[in-house]
């Protein structure tokens, strides 16, 4: 009697995602607010950026202004936080290195989703996708769903559908499900759902008669690409299970640098932002030095709120340095160029800077009369160093290294400790 064939282990993707990520981080370490309505707030407790399920059951929308939210959150029990950026980015990186050890390939994609390639069966593969999602629930402490498909697109659906639907138990193989039920859900859920498409998309999609996924999965390809791009293109082929998104070890390249932040008090005066800015030059100096970057062009700009009718302001500038560079003390006068456009007497929310035309370090090399005495003393690479070793604040140069001045910074009135990164933060257990 023949033996029966042995079943194929094809290649497959798994995309796994922390559920509602800065909520389970806050949880992690404070099991009180497990089953209460939690929101993180954005920026200077702004708005709503990260909802429980609890939240989003009161009806709480995203992006909604605390200042709303306040009055009715001690009838309730809404818990609200402060976005705690270290904590997250050290919960994030602890959980990248744990899903690192279940595959060769690891992307991550964001703070609190990746993609991996794996192969197995289809048994296999649900049992490594209840594997990952049980170890990092243990050994970090965060919730996360797991889906596993043939192509990068399909991963993002199939996570979405365990996600929302509790018989998956948070894993779902996308091919383990009959087809008659992954036509249904496709064809429930709108275009807007997939990865990749906004409501312009949509509209567009919409008006050729393409409403739900499964209407895109059967478009034919070639007249999506002349119709729209090659980048949607490659979306049909993913939900038709051709993969064209490969995975990538590591997203090397980078176009542009941000260092942006709204003020907890408004700025009224360029000297207010002389600090300011020597701090966003410096910051921006310490990551190009991280990065071995260098950049060509610096852009500086300012804002008054979009909530201020009265005095409406949005200077900017755009400074092209002398040669590409990381050098602190050339980005902080670059950012500088801005002052003279600031109008003293209106309340300004937000300042940053933007350089551009990044360039490895030493990719091009000035001539010797032209070097910068600060770029061969590496004094960005040591403030960078020194930062890191001693914390934000340690060192500055010129206005940046002053301490006091306008309080200007991020009002963060309801941070929860900083559990993993501050010796002086770390949770304490109690032994009975």
């Amino acid at each position: 009697m023949a033996r029966p064939a042995p079943m194929r282990q094809l290649p497959q993707i798994a995309h796994v995602d922390v559920n509602c990520f800065y909520a389970s981080a806050e949880r992690a370490f404070n099991p009180a607010l497990e089953g209460r309505p939690v929101v993180v707030l954005s920026n200077n407790d702004g708005c709503a950026v990260t909802r429980s399920p609890e939240a989003k059951r009161l009806g709480i929308a995203l992006g909604e202004p605390w200042f709303k939210l306040a009055p009715r959150a001690r009838e309730w029990g809404l818990v609200a936080l402060s976005s705690n950026y270290e904590l997250y980015g050290d919960i994030s990186a602890r959980v990248m290195e744990l899903l690192g050890r279940f595959s060769a390939w690891l992307e991550v994609y964001s703070i609190d989703e990746a993609f991996l390639g794996v192969k197995g069966t289809p048994a296999e593969l649900l049992e490594l996708g209840g594997q990952m999602k049980t170890a990092v629930r243990r050994n970090v402490g965060v919730p996360v769903c797991v889906g596993i498909a043939p192509t990068k697109t399909l991963a993002k659906l199939a996570n979405k559908w365990a996600k929302n639907n509790p018989a998956f138990d948070g894993v779902c193989h996308w091919e383990s499900v009959p087809a008659a039920a992954r036509e249904r859900l496709m064809r429930s859920l709108s275009v807007i759902e997939i990865w990749g498409v906004a409501t312009r998309l949509t509209k567009r999609l919409n008006a050729l008669g393409i409403h739900s996924i499964l209407d895109l999965a059967r478009a034919d390809p070639v007249m999506i690409r002349d119709r729209f791009s090659v980048v949607m293109m490659r979306t049909v082929l993913e939900l038709q299970g051709t993969p064209c998104i490969p995975l990538e070890e590591e997203r090397i390249g980078r176009d542009q640098l941000i260092f942006s932040r709204s003020f907890s008090t408004p700025l009224t005066s360029a000297a207010g932002f002389r600090q300011v800015l020597s701090v966003y030059g410096q910051q921006a100096s310490a990551r190009l030095s991280r990065h071995g970057l260098q950049a060509k062009l610096l852009t500086a700009f300012a804002g008054t709120s979009h909530f201020n009718a009265r005095d409406v302001s949005f200077p900017t500038v755009s400074v092209v340095l002398p040669m590409p560079t990381a050098d602190p003390v050339i980005l902080t006068r670059a950012a500088h160029a801005l002052l003279p456009r600031i109008v003293d007497g209106v309340k300004y929310a937000k300042a940053g800077i933007m350089v551009t035309d990044l360039r490895p370090t030493g990719n091009q090399a000035p001539l010797s009369p032209f070097e910068n005495p600060h770029e061969e003393r590496h004094i960005g690479s040591l403030v960078e160093d020194i930062t890191r070793r001693y914390g934000r604040g340690s060192i500055g140069l010129g206005f940046g290294g002053i301490r006091g001045g306008p309080d200007w910074s991020m009002r963060r009135d309801m941070l929860s400790p900083r559990y993993t990164t501050h010796w002086d933060e770390l949770p304490l257990v109690k032994a009975a």
